[in-house]
């Protein structure tokens, strides 16, 4: 989808907006968690993937899964552990709206809440893991060869191709700009790692985060990842992690991306901007990329630093709908 509103408002060639909220389960990460619950699955049995959901393949008791999520990541897995016909439970933390531990448990999952943050259920979900036999599908990883976040990312490498056969077909320059949002950074190292080679000069790739959850960039300067500090409150709610992802970083750090973080305000209007302007119905962690781009476009430094210019053309990444009861 074109957004030419919003490049003319932000004066540069063209906006491109990858729409991922029709997926069937509302965001990207149907691509990730649920290809990897199933390859899961498959390895632990040590069947082919593509007889999983076979109720004479499993073995009695089947694998239980178990993940954590803020929401959309839990709820793919647990969509992964029905069509393999597999207990799941999914831990979350005490911030998940009611209405996303719904859809997790309408999936068919139990749900435990640990307290604090997203990375104390992670923590959490890893000692239960170990505890109770069960096995992990997680999305993150201090790991940077770990075999199911690797199964994830590449779940979300779909995105990727569906890129390349879409402006092939519109006959679109190719972008020369992506600005793509990053929880604990898989589905940015999927772009960036996905995207190499086609995207038109300058083929600067932007990592989006709140600022009140940095994860990402921290772990760039670091060269390792690192636990930001806080509560890590943010709207991005999608977004509010505080560890990034080894093999994801490994990915990010290998293609240069570059890191920027936006504010509550420039969050919340660019929810409202595409939703008045353009008819899409996304979140806070939805819009993180039209958030960054516009911050950046009204800043003379930033546009210089990112070589952008009136004849750019900007990817970004819409992930998510916006939930409803």
């Amino acid at each position: 989808m074109q957004l030419t509103p919003m490049a003319r408002a932000v004066g540069i060639g063209a906006v491109f907006a990858k729409v991922e909220t029709t997926r069937p389960l509302g965001s990207f990460k149907s691509l990730g968690g649920t290809f990897a619950a199933i390859s899961a699955v498959a390895r632990a049995i040590g069947r082919p993937r593509e007889w999983i959901g076979d109720a004479g393949a499993m073995p009695d008791p089947p694998p239980h899964l178990i993940c954590v999520s803020d929401g959309n990541h839990g709820l793919a897995v647990a969509a992964g552990a029905r069509h393999a016909g597999v207990p799941c439970t999914v831990v979350l933390h005490g911030g998940v709206p009611e209405v996303r531990v719904k859809r997790i448990q309408d999936a068919g999952a139990s749900v435990k809440i640990a307290g604090g943050t997203y990375d104390d259920a992670v923590d959490m979900a890893r000692m239960l893991a170990a505890a109770s036999g069960y096995l992990l599908i997680p999305d993150t990883s201090l790991d940077p060869e770990d075999p199911v976040v690797a199964d994830v990312m590449a779940g979300y490498a779909v995105i990727t191709d569906e890129l390349k056969q879409q402006f092939t077909q519109a006959q679109h320059e190719l972008p020369t700009h992506v600005f793509v949002q990053a929880g604990v950074g898989g589905l940015a190292a999927a772009i960036i790692g996905g995207l190499q080679g086609w995207l038109a000069a300058p083929a600067r790739v932007v990592i989006v985060e709140p600022d009140q959850a940095p994860c990402v960039a921290l772990a760039m300067a670091a060269g390792r990842p690192v636990r930001a500090a806080g509560d890590l409150e943010t709207s991005a709610d999608m977004l509010s992690c505080g560890e990034a992802s080894a093999p994801a970083l490994k990915t990010l750090r290998e293609y240069g991306a570059l890191c920027m973080t936006v504010s509550e305000a420039e969050l919340s209007h660019s929810v409202t901007i595409l939703e008045t302007r353009q008819g899409i119905i996304t979140t806070s962690s939805g819009a993180a990329g039209l958030a960054a781009l516009s911050v950046a476009a009204a800043d003379p430094v930033r546009r210089k630093e990112l070589a952008l210019t009136e004849d750019s053309r900007v990817l970004v990444l819409i992930t998510e709908a916006r939930p409803t009861p």
